[in-house]
C-alpha cells in the first residue's frame, strides 16, 4: 500500500478544467475515449469539443456554481456535457434515465437547476409534473422536438450546446479542489433519493492513485455502468486523472463482453453484481484468454476467484465503496479469503460499531463508519437535507448504513445493508450470505433473498432465483443442496423462479419490489411440501 497522503490535492491533479487543459497541452494526440460507434477521441479532440460546449452553456446563461441537470444515456453527449459544465465551474447533476413521475419531479425539485440537458426521447416525461425552477431545456437526439412545448420552459435543440470557443469566458474565480463538482443522487430503491455533494478532491480520493492502485496511465477502463452512477463517473475520472483512456459502451452483455474487450483494447474493467457469475457460468471457449484485459475489479467478491482469474488470465481485485465515500477498503491482488472486501487503505480510518458508536469485537457484526486523514476526501453532505447529513456524520464519523464484521487478520466482510437484514425465529441472518450460497448451485444464474412476513411473527426467507439458460430448477433438490452447505435456519422456506430480477439501471436489484410481491401463487413453500428441517440434537 502507498503511504497516506493527508494533503488536499493540487488543482492540476484533481480539478477537471486543469486536468483537461494539461493533458490537451501535453498529449493532444493520445486517445482519451473509444466510443460505442468506434469513434476515437484524442485529448486534443476532447478539449476542443468541451470548450465549444462550455461556450454554448455560457450563452445559455450557465455560470460558475450553477447546478445543471444532465439526463442523457452513456455516450459522447453525456461525456461532453459533464466535462463542459465542470470546465466553467458549474455543478454536474446527472439524472437516472429511468426516472419518471414522482421520482423525476423529486429530483428536479431537489436540484435548484434552471437548465436541463436531456435526450429528446425523454422530453414527454417532463409533461404533467412540477418542473420547479427549470426555465430552459436543451434536447439532444431522439425525435424532432422543434415543435415541443413546455409551459414556462424555453426549449432549445442540440445546436444550443455549440458556440465558438473564442467566446468562452474564464471562471469568475479559480476552480478549487474543495468546490462542488457533482451532485449524484443515491439509488432511492427504498425511499426518496438523497443528493450527495462531492468535491473535486473527493472524486480524486475515491479513484486516484492512493485508492485505485491497480490502474495506470497506460490502461483503458471499460465504462459499462451509467454515468449518473458513481460507478460510471469514477471510472471515467480515474482515467482522466492518470491521463489514460476509457472505452464507453452502452451496457454489460455476457454474449458480447469479450469481443468488446478485444475490439476496444480494454485493459481494466469493473464487474458489478451478477456480471461475474454470468461470465463464469458461460460455456468455456478457446477465446477465454484471447484478450488484453489485465485487471477485473469484482464487486462483491463472490464465487471461485482463483478459478475466474485462472480461466480468463486476469488479475482480480475487490473494493468497497459507495457514492458518499472514497474506496476505504481494497483487497490484495487475487485475494484468497472468500467474500472479503479487503482491508483499509492508507489515509482512511475504519471502525465497526454498535448502535452507540462503540467498537465491537472481531467477529461481531456492527455498522461500518469512516473518516479520512485528508480534508474533502469524502462527501460534504446531502444537498437540502441537513437532517440526513447530521445523522450520517454524527460523532465526526460517516455512517455507511452497512453491516460489517472483521476477522482476527484484519479482513473486512460485508454482511448486509442494515435494512436488508432478516430475523427468523430469534436468529439474525444476512441476505447477502444466503445469496452467496444459493448462487453456487450450477443451475442458478442469479438470486435475490428478501424477508417476507411469517405467520409466527418476525420473518421468513424468500429466495427469488433465475435459472441458467436452458436449465430448470427443482426447488426440492435445491433445498437438499443447501441443507449440506448452510445453517438450518438460513435455508429459504420460499423459492420463487423468475426469468429476470428487477434492477435499476445501475444494476442494483430492486429488493423492495420483491418484498412487495412477496409469496405469490407460484412460489414454492418447502413446509407446505412437507420438507421440514429439524435441529440436530447433540
Amino acid at each position: 500500500m502507498m503511504a497516506a497522503d493527508s494533503r488536499v490535492p493540487l488543482a492540476d491533479e484533481c480539478v477537471l478544467h486543469d486536468l483537461l487543459e494539461r493533458h490537451g497541452r501535453e498529449k493532444p494526440g493520445a486517445t482519451f475515449a473509444v466510443l460505442e460507434d468506434r469513434q476515437n477521441l484524442t485529448y486534443g479532440d476532447m478539449l476542443r469539443l468541451v470548450r465549444e460546449t462550455a461556450a454554448g452553456l455560457q450563452a445559455l446563461g450557465v455560470r460558475q456554481g450553477d447546478h445543471v441537470l444532465s439526463w442523457l444515456p452513456n455516450g459522447l453527449d453525456a461525456l461532453r456535457v459533464w466535462f463542459a459544465l465542470n470546465y466553467i465551474g458549474a455543478v454536474y447533476m446527472p439524472l437516472n434515465t429511468e426516472y419518471r413521475g414522482q421520482l423525476l419531479e423529486h429530483a428536479i425539485g431537489l436540484s435548484d437547476a434552471k437548465l436541463i440537458i436531456a435526450h429528446g426521447a425523454l422530453a414527454p416525461r417532463l409533461d404533467g409534473i412540477s418542473r420547479a425552477t427549470l426555465d430552459k431545456a436543451v434536447f439532444i437526439g431522439g425525435a424532432d422536438i422543434s415543435e415541443y412545448q413546455l409551459s414556462g420552459v424555453v426549449v432549445h435543440g442540440p445546436e444550443a450546446l455549440r458556440a465558438p470557443a473564442e467566446s468562452l469566458l474564464p471562471p469568475s474565480r479559480p476552480i478549487e479542489p474543495w468546490d462542488t463538482q457533482t451532485i449524484i443522487l443515491t439509488s432511492g430503491t427504498t425511499g426518496p433519493s438523497k443528493a450527495v455533494l462531492s468535491s473535486y478532491a473527493h472524486l480524486y480520493a475515491l479513484c486516484g492513485p492512493s485508492s485505485w492502485q491497480y490502474a495506470g496511465e497506460n490502461d483503458r477502463f471499460m465504462i459499462n455502468l451509467p454515468m449518473f452512477h458513481v460507478g460510471g463517473t469514477s471510472c471515467v475520472y480515474a482515467m482522466l486523472i492518470r491521463g489514460a483512456s476509457i472505452a464507453m459502451v452502452e451496457g454489460f452483455s455476457t454474449e458480447t463482453f469479450w469481443s468488446t474487450i478485444r475490439r476496444t483494447e480494454t485493459t481494466v474493467v469493473g464487474l458489478m453484481g451478477a456480471m461475474t457469475p454470468f461470465l463464469a457460468k458461460a460455456p468455456p471457449s478457446p477465446d477465454d484468454r484471447n484478450h488484453g484485459l489485465r485487471v477485473a475489479v469484482i464487486i462483491p467478491l463472490i464465487g471461485d476467484v482463483g478459478a475466474f482469474a485462472e480461466r480468463f488470465g486476469v488479475e482480480v481485485y475487490t473494493v468497497y465503496n459507495m457514492t458518499e465515500i472514497s474506496t476505504p477498503l481494497i483487497s490484495d491482488r487475487n485475494p484468497l479469503v472468500p467474500g472479503t472486501c479487503g482491508r483499509p487503505r492508507a489515509g482512511v480510518q475504519v471502525r465497526i460499531v454498535d448502535e452507540n458508536d462503540c467498537e465491537v469485537a472481531d467477529g461481531d457484526i456492527g455498522e461500518l463508519i469512516l473518516r479520512t486523514d485528508a480534508p474533502w476526501a469524502m462527501n460534504h453532505g446531502y444537498y437540502k437535507n441537513p437532517e440526513a447529513t447530521a445523522a450520517a456524520w454524527r460523532n465526526g464519523w460517516f455512517h455507511t448504513g452497512d453491516a460489517f464484521r472483521r476477522d482476527a487478520d484484519g479482513n473486512f466482510f460485508f454482511v448486509d445493508r442494515r435494512k436488508d437484514a432478516i430475523r427468523r425465529r430469534g436468529e439474525n441472518m444476512s441476505s447477502f450470505e444466503i445469496e452467496s450460497e444459493v448462487a453456487t448451485h450450477a443451475d442458478i444464474k442469479e438470486v435475490a433473498v428478501v424477508a417476507v412476513p411469517s405467520e409466527f411473527g418476525e420473518d421468513e426467507v424468500l429466495a427469488v432465483v433465475v435459472p441458467v439458460a436452458g436449465r430448470t430448477i427443482d426447488p426440492g433438490e435445491l433445498i437438499a443442496f443447501l441443507s449440506a452447505r448452510m445453517t438450518r435456519f438460513m435455508i429459504p422456506r420460499y423459492i420463487r423462479i423468475v426469468n429476470e430480477l428487477p434492477r435499476t439501471p445501475t444494476q442494483k436489484i430492486q429488493k423492495h419490489l420483491l418484498r412487495t410481491e412477496g409469496v405469490t401463487a407460484h412460489t414454492f413453500d418447502r413446509e407446505a411440501a412437507g420438507i421440514m428441517l429439524r435441529r440436530e440434537r447433540l
